[in-house]
């Protein structure tokens, strides 16, 4: 990939304006996918730290926008908005859907686990990657913000393993909150135990 240069910087006010947010556009991206940052400075009288928060977020139209239960996702970006609010730093929003196979694949996939299968083995089934998400973007957008140090909210070792690959330092991972209920049990549990996601079995 080309090397990354902000393009524009705007001030949207979400969450019907209690959280003031900066969102980023980016140059150079030749995939086309539209990739943004939201930045927050943090709260009054927080200490702007040389390693600031960062989560990487892969798009989940079904989580994100609609609260699905079948995963954690829209749970895990909220999470995010209220500790990056909190203290600073940034929301890398990846336009990822279903870990990188899209949304079609996705509801493919979905029809799958419906007769028994688990996430990864649903992917095989339709001859796509368990994962084909990358990573290096996130580090490429850091890059352009001026971000070379960072502490990573994420329960997955990839997103680090990634980010230490591409030339961030990676100083803190902090695991995210388990977000389980009903209809997501299952995809958690292979998460943890198929790719070691830092999720506490004992929660289950």
């Amino acid at each position: 990939m080309n090397e990354l240069t902000i393009k524009r910087r705007v001030v949207i006010p979400v969450r019907a304006g209690d959280v003031m947010a900066e969102f980023i556009s980016f140059d150079g991206d030749e995939s086309g996918k539209e990739h943004i940052a939201i930045f927050c400075e943090g709260k009054e009288g927080c200490v702007p730290s040389d390693a600031p928060l960062v989560r990487l977020h892969s798009e989940c139209l079904t989580g994100d926008v609609f609260g699905s239960g079948r995963c954690d996702c829209g749970e895990q970006l909220d999470e995010a908005i209220d500790r990056i609010h909190e203290e600073g730093g940034y929301i890398l929003y990846l336009r990822q859907e279903g870990r990188g196979i899209g949304l079609y694949a996705k509801l493919d996939a979905y029809a799958l686990q419906d007769q028994g299968y688990d996430t990864y083995q649903a992917n095989e089934m339709l001859h796509l990657p368990q994962d084909d998400r990358d990573f290096g973007v996130a580090a490429n957008m850091l890059k352009a913000l001026g971000v070379h140090k960072l502490r990573v909210l994420t329960n997955n070792p990839d997103k680090a393993h990634q980010l230490s690959d591409n030339g961030i330092e990676v100083v803190e991972v902090i695991p995210t909150k388990v977000h389980v209920n009903k209809h997501n049990r299952g995809y958690l549990l292979t998460k943890a135990k198929r790719k070691q996601h830092t999720i506490n079995l004992e929660d289950f």
